[in-house]
């Protein structure tokens, strides 16, 4: 499976990012907390099956560009 990047640009200050972990039972694997203006590069591996957002974050993935809370 290739893994896929995307970029995360907080809008505000104590963006929430939760990874998820891939398998029977989803877990929390990995968290952090961004400023504003701060940015992550986060991927999916075979590992991690989804990404959890919490607040106003810019994100740009292979198929696009979106923004939340705008």
């Amino acid at each position: 499976m290739p893994e896929e990047y995307v970029v995360i640009k907080a809008l505000e200050n104590g963006v929430s990012i939760i990874g998820l972990t891939r398998g029977k039972d989803t877990r929390f694997h990995h968290s952090e907390k961004l400023d504003e203006g701060e940015i992550m590069i986060a991927q999916f591996t075979e590992h991690t099956s989804a990404i959890k957002i919490r607040g106003k974050v810019e994100l740009l993935t292979k198929h696009g560009q979106i923004r939340t809370g705008v």
